[in-house]
């Protein structure tokens, strides 16, 4: 049910006091206005702490820096004669017990009476007491039919136009924005060139940075990597590039849900963070990271609310991937945890979520010990899939070489032995590969020429690999994976052969 049909009903049913948590005045107070409109046209009372009431000559400014006086005043006006009090800010008084009283004595009157006050707040702030008699409503952020109206309506006060993939793009972009920063930031971009331009997506995209720096939760990543930066795990890669075109409205006509997301798990440094940043890239869709240890707060109810928060803020910008590195770290030994239940709530609430959400937000979360989480994240129907990214097969190893030195030497690959190297390293994972072409280059530079094939084997045998000394914790992974419980990102790894052998 969309905002103004619930509010319609909400009106009808007289529910006497209404609570709308929104940063979009304007915006919610012109549906306020026409839905009242629609109800016989109510009239409408608008009130806030500097100006007191407004819009009516004969009460302009009464109620002025008296939240007390502004529910007084609903009663002046006879009791037959309806009307809807708008009433800005006010979860600042609503701990003030006369203003708490009031509003209780206003409730029980306006059941005979066709009379209703909306608060307006940035947040739900309600006292216990109050629960009872206020009715929280959701007002929604602008969806893509609106923003697409007020998009056409600049383009056509510019006097310019918009191919139909622009103009559809620039609206996606704009799509978890509020009208009043969809506006301004197009506004920008046409005092900037006169007209929109398909570059603006750019602009759009950064002021969605700025709102997501303001939640101090989640961070708008930048992703520049490509499918193509990822070498090996073609298994993972299938997958990914099979669901490239399941956000589109052409995937939903066929019938396809969104994808919800999947779980790498895996050895450190094989990859899963880059893949993270990949997938993003490859559909075109804007990544936010999520530090799970910010949702937790020290007062009470906090991390709750900021678990409700980030998700509402991801569910505003999707489609959108979400990623949580290492997720493992955050809820592991959850029943031992001596929060007073804390974690226990922020991940029932995060795992309802991740079963429920029906918005498009593909979340990709990492996690290096699998044994640290709890049973429930692993349950089908939280992640489309769970794969295991395993160390690099000596093929792999070769594709990571040739991506790195792609990178760096461009014009003089053919200068560097790839089949040797690959050889000459086993059990290195990718980021132990970088690691080593980096004390190549220390190597050359150092000595004024490039470096070589030699500088980068030297470079191997002074670095030893995780795979050798946490062989414990590796094998316990393999074994997991082994078993069947989570598919394999690589066609041809040293675990993909020996679960091979084992078949046979």
């Amino acid at each position: 049910m969309s905002f103004r049909d619930e509010f319609k009903l909400l009106l009808r049913a007289r529910y006497p006091l209404i609570y709308i948590p929104t940063y979009e005045e304007e915006r919610v107070e012109a549906a306020i206005r026409e839905e009242a409109a629609n109800q016989g046209n109510r009239p409408v009372y608008t009130w806030d702490f500097v100006d007191g009431y407004q819009g009516n000559p004969n009460d302009a400014g009464f109620g002025r820096r008296n939240p007390l006086q502004a529910l007084e005043f609903v009663e002046k006006l006879p009791a037959t004669a309806p009307a809807v009090f708008i009433l800005r800010d006010y979860h600042r008084f609503l701990e003030d017990v006369a203003i708490a009283r009031k509003l209780r004595n206003l409730a029980r009157l306006f059941k005979s009476q066709p009379k209703n006050i909306v608060l307006l707040s940035p947040r739900v702030a309600i006292p216990d007491d109050l629960t009872e008699v206020l009715t929280v409503l959701e007002f929604p952020l602008p969806a893509a039919a609106e923003i697409k109206t007020e998009v056409e309506r600049l383009i056509a006060a510019t006097g310019n136009s918009l191919s139909g993939k622009v103009l559809d793009d620039l609206v996606r972009s704009c799509q978890g924005l509020s009208m009043e920063r969809i506006r301004r930031v197009l506004a920008r971009a046409i005092a900037t060139h006169g007209e929109l331009q398909p570059e603006d997506v750019d602009l759009v995209l950064e002021e969605k940075r700025q709102t997501i720096r303001q939640t101090q939760i989640l961070d708008f990543y930048p992703a520049t990597e490509q499918i193509s930066d990822i070498g090996g795990l073609d298994n993972l890669k299938d997958w990914l590039l099979r669901r490239g075109g399941a956000f589109t409205e052409k995937a939903r006509q066929y019938g396809l849900p969104h994808p919800r997301g999947l779980m790498l798990v895996g050895i450190q440094g094989t990859g899963k963070s880059l893949t993270a940043k990949a997938i993003a890239h490859h559909w075109h869709l804007p990544l936010l990271r999520l530090d799970v240890g910010r949702l937790f707060g020290g007062l009470v109810g906090e991390s709750e609310s900021r678990t409700r928060q980030m998700i509402q803020v991801a569910e505003a910008l999707a489609p959108c991937v979400l990623w949580i590195d290492e997720i493992d770290k955050a809820f592991s030994g959850l029943g031992s945890k001596g929060d007073a239940g804390t974690t226990s709530r922020v991940f029932g609430t995060f795992i309802t979520w991740l079963a429920e959400k029906t918005s498009p937000v593909f979340v990709v979360a990492t996690a290096n010990d699998i044994q640290a989480l709890p049973p429930e994240m692993l349950r089908k129907g939280r992640f489309d899939e769970i794969f295991f990214v395993g160390l690099p097969s000596q093929e792999e190893r070769k594709a990571i070489f040739t991506v790195h030195l792609s990178r760096l030497r461009a014009h003089n690959l053919k200068n560097y032995d790839i089949d040797r190297l690959a050889y000459e390293t086993p059990d290195f994972s990718g980021a132990e590969i970088e690691q080593t072409l980096i004390e190549a280059m220390h190597i050359g530079f150092s000595q004024n020429r490039d470096f070589t094939t030699d500088d980068i084997l030297e470079s191997a045998s002074q670095i030893i690999p995780l795979a050798r000394t946490a062989v414990e914790q590796i094998q316990q992974l393999q074994e997991w994976a082994a078993a069947g419980r989570a598919r394999l990102a690589s066609k041809h790894s040293p675990l993909s052969d020996r679960i091979q052998r084992q078949l046979q």
